[in-house]
């Protein structure tokens, strides 16, 4: 049984925006009571960003309003930036320089917000604002394929000035291929499928594929990497995505996310562009005909470099428990190579299957010894736990 202190831990920072993703793409959730929509208040309001002259509406932001204890920027430029700088670097190097930019010690914000809406009588809701203090680790350094897992531990101080004992929790995982084969994609509906990458879509190219906390799937795109002098970015085509908790949490109108999402490494660190349409699917996975797009947003969420935060919980755990996690990576990438959909009984994240795994790897993290075959048993009976007994109804779709 999942012990209360770590329930309310998973609950409150662990089932995050699923890239997740994010994917990021995942955002924390609020601890404040304050996620649901806020009553006009034009004193208070803080948005004005694509919505200047619309006083009637609600903008004033939802989200983690939360404070965390005070960090130190840190504002020189990183090693892994002027390693990107260097001259005379091949593609590929150079590409891999860029990904492996995204690991360190950062403070994030999360920032989301509708800039368009698409039915009768719209009227924008309130925007997402939220924060992070998290570390980007190398889970895996190859010529081809590269790693990174996030790990939050977070440390809010209350009103008084005192201190909450700090809180750790494995985030989402984003993984990079370099010439795929194929790409993880969301097809609706709790399901995903993994898409071949047409030949002449390969070279140069790099999938970029994000998990979430539990380590089940959520989106994958196919992007080259752009360098030019001192900027590189990665931009993905479109993509569906299934909601995050920062939306499912408040919305039921719209089914799944198709958007982009853009990768751009600073000096002091990264940021994270998204543009999202809010679509309406049919009872066959398919975008509505008559009004498939209720409303397009715009997120953004930047990732800057701190020094002297003590994120050893966080090493700490990821030691304790990457024997399990790797068990868990194992068989959803056995899944996603069967060449037929992956259907999820539930939401991972929404119905709670994420639960069981996560209470074995606390165990772990709390010295519970288990044998290599236990781990990797126990492991399989988790996945298979996540997936339905019969097919959904979503079938191959297209947008």
């Amino acid at each position: 049984m999942l012990n209360q202190k770590y329930l309310l831990l998973v609950t409150a920072f662990s089932c995050v925006v699923y890239a997740a993703a994010v994917q990021s793409e995942d955002v924390p959730l609020d601890t404040t009571g304050s996620s649901g929509h806020q009553a006009p208040d034009t004193q208070q309001r803080q948005y004005t960003f694509t919505w200047n002259f619309n006083d009637s509406s609600d903008l004033k932001p939802r989200g983690g309003t939360s404070k965390g204890v005070p960090v130190t920027l840190d504002k020189a430029p990183s090693e892994a930036w002027l390693k990107l700088q260097e001259p005379n670097l091949s593609h590929l190097e150079r590409d891999r320089r860029a990904i492996l930019a995204m690991a360190g010690q950062y403070k994030v914000s999360f920032d989301f917000i509708e800039v368009a809406g698409f039915t009768e009588n719209y009227q924008p809701k309130a925007p997402y604002q939220s924060w992070a203090t998290e570390k980007v680790y190398v889970l895996e350094d190859k010529k081809d394929f590269i790693s990174l897992q996030h790990i939050l531990v977070m440390q809010t101080m209350n009103k008084d000035g005192t201190k909450n004992p700090p809180m750790v929790t494995k985030h989402w995982r984003q993984d990079w291929q370099y010439q795929p084969k194929q790409v993880l994609t969301y097809k609706g509906y709790n399901t995903w499928l993994a898409k071949p990458v047409p030949t002449n879509e390969q070279k140069g190219t790099w999938s970029q594929t994000v998990y979430q906390v539990d380590d089940s799937p959520r989106y994958g795109g196919v992007a080259a990497w752009q360098h030019f002098g001192n900027y590189s970015n990665w931009n993905s085509a479109e993509a569906w995505r299934p909601l995050p908790r920062r939306e499912y949490t408040v919305r039921n109108d719209y089914q799944v996310l198709l958007g982009n999402n853009r990768h751009i490494i600073l000096p002091t660190g990264w940021v994270h562009e998204q543009q999202n349409n809010k679509v309406i699917l049919d009872a066959n996975a398919k975008p509505d005909v008559k009004a498939p797009v209720i409303a397009r947003e715009m997120g953004f969420d930047r990732y800057e470099r701190i020094k002297d935060y003590d994120f050893g919980l966080g090493d700490t755990y990821l030691k304790n428990t990457e024997p399990f996690w790797r068990e868990v990576r194992k068989q959803w990438t056995n899944l996603s190579q069967l060449n037929k959909p992956i259907h999820l009984r539930a939401s991972a994240d929404k119905d709670g299957l994420y639960l069981s795994p996560f209470n074995y790897a606390q165990d772990l993290n709390e010295g519970k010894q288990k044998t290599e075959v236990e781990i990797a048993s126990f492991a399989a009976q988790a996945v298979k736990g996540y997936l339905a007994e019969t097919s959904t109804n979503a079938g191959s779709n297209t947008y």
